[in-house]
């Protein structure tokens, strides 16, 4: 029997749609959900005689993110025009950077376990314009809506450094992260605000011999689960494709495929078109951009400390597990909110939990951040504190976090009228533990035998002196005078 051994190689091709008020290259607006060509002009529409304007935050958004991205930034770049004819690019040519990108040569970090990361080669980032966008909901025909037609997008090009779909999907998330945390977009997938395109191959080793697949190309992924089950999908497709035609890179044509979200399955589409299908040549109505040192520098000093980083110094900072901490960072106003209760002295652990196990659930309930519940950061830090030194329960915590987002009011007044202040008085607990103890001559010799039953039994006593206080003394405590009496 022959012997046959495979390894995905994955390049991501990803377009983040820029948090810009204005389109590219006019001042139509970009809001998305409108009514279809309600957000169009005649720049936008290539009508003759127009002349663009560059937008210059869309420009400065993506120095911005090619500086987080670990890019050498180009000082003098030029655009291209690349011609192609689709009904949804009235122009017939798209606005785009061909040679001279305004980034290159970066990586971006991914998270792999274990508290480490593996680095993905980025190999540019250009700044374009989008197409519009094509429906085929109305009928037996299509329709164009050119709203989207002329939105600022950054396209970034990574090496195929990528070795399957969970690592795709990690690096869309964490690139997600970046975008959202640098504030040069929503990155909302629903929206269409981030694309991803796989180009995906296998090397193959059969019988010492070493074989590549062609390359496939699937267009205009929006959403992380697709990205992932489609190279998965694609993995396989290759595999059965060279075992039954032996088809490898040198004599096949590079193929774009479509991804069927219902049958989850790649579709063919067309062979890929290369570069010179498009006929770039320089853009003649903008001029080239120059960056000064001083605007670079303007720009860079808008850069924030990176959500992988943040989430890494969380685990050796503040002890937080691996899932905690990327639970934490998944979104600036989280993170942000959670390193202000600290800096007001609650302890991080219990934070992240108050945070992450009842914020978290009344933002998603609210739809809103978990920094506009209405909470403020030395509100939740003094909880914390009240929590900690055994004031209050975990549990009648989480009730006070929920009742200060309703309120505002001050967790310490909460406690006092919600009656959830536990009784930490060991003289009067102590009496309470002497009735229990009396009442229950059988649950103390099971809890002093030592046997099996033991420890349910002082569970089962526990449990009678929480339920004689209605839960409101503090069992730390109790279990200490019970230890005590028992022993």
């Amino acid at each position: 029997m022959s012997s046959i051994e495979h390894r995905v190689i994955v390049g991501l091709e990803i377009h983040v749609q820029l948090c810009t008020e204005s389109k590219m290259f006019c001042r139509c607006a970009v809001e998305f959900g409108q009514q279809a060509n309600s957000r169009v002009c005649p720049v936008c529409i290539g009508m003759p005689g127009v002349l663009p304007v560059m937008n210059k935050k869309a420009f400065e958004c993506s120095v911005l993110a090619g500086l987080a991205l670990n890019c050498r930034i180009a000082r003098f770049t030029k655009w291209d025009r690349k011609s192609y004819y689709y009904p949804d690019l009235p122009k017939n040519y798209q606005i785009s950077q061909y040679d001279m990108p305004l980034a290159e040569e970066g990586f971006i970090e991914i998270p792999v376990g274990g508290g480490r990361a593996k680095r993905i080669r980025i190999i540019r980032a250009h700044l374009e314009e989008d197409a519009g966008k094509n429906l085929h909901t109305a009928g037996s025909f299509s329709q164009v809506d050119l709203n989207r037609a002329g939105t600022p997008l950054l396209e970034i090009v990574t090496e195929p450094d990528l070795s399957s779909g969970a690592e795709a999907r990690s690096l869309a998330v964490e690139l997600q992260r970046i975008v959202r945390y640098l504030g040069v977009s929503q990155g909302d997938m629903q929206k269409g605000h981030m694309r991803f395109e796989p180009n995906i191959n296998l090397a193959i080793t059969k019988d010492g011999q070493k074989f590549r697949t062609p390359i496939s190309e699937i267009k205009n992924l929006n959403s992380f689960r697709a990205l992932e089950r489609s190279i998965d999908y694609e993995e396989h497709r290759q595999l059965d494709e060279f075992l039954e035609t032996g088809a490898v890179l040198e004599t096949g044509s590079k193929t774009t495929r479509g991804w069927d979200d219902d049958r989850e399955i790649t579709v063919l589409q067309r062979e890929k078109e290369e570069s010179h299908d498009y006929r770039y040549f320089p853009e003649p109505d903008l001029v080239p951009v120059e960056l000064s040192d001083e605007w670079l520098e303007r720009i860079r000093e808008r850069l924030c400390e990176l959500p992988l980083s943040r989430q890494m110094r969380y685990v050796d900072q503040y002890g937080l597990g691996e899932y905690d901490a990327g639970v934490l960072t998944a979104e600036v106003a989280t993170s942000d909110f959670f390193e202000a209760v600290v800096a007001c002295g609650a302890e991080p652990k219990r934070t992240c939990n108050l945070l992450t196990q009842v914020g978290l659930r009344l933002a998603n309930e609210k739809r809103c951040g978990i920094d506009e519940l209405g909470v403020t950061a030395e509100g939740v830090a003094e909880l914390v504190r009240m929590v900690d030194h055994g004031r209050v329960s975990a549990g009648a915590g989480e009730k006070i976090f929920e009742t200060m987002s309703d309120t505002g009011k001050d967790p310490d007044l909460l406690a006092e009228e919600m009656n959830l202040i536990q009784k930490s008085d060991a003289g009067e607990l102590e009496g309470i533990v002497d009735e229990v103890i009396g009442e229950n001559p059988q649950a103390v010799e099971d809890a002093t035998s030592g046997g099996k039953k033991s420890k349910k039994a002082v569970g089962f006593l526990l449990g009678q002196v929480m339920q004689r206080t209605k839960g409101r003394a503090n069992p730390k405590v109790v279990s200490e005078i019970l230890a005590g009496k028992l022993n």
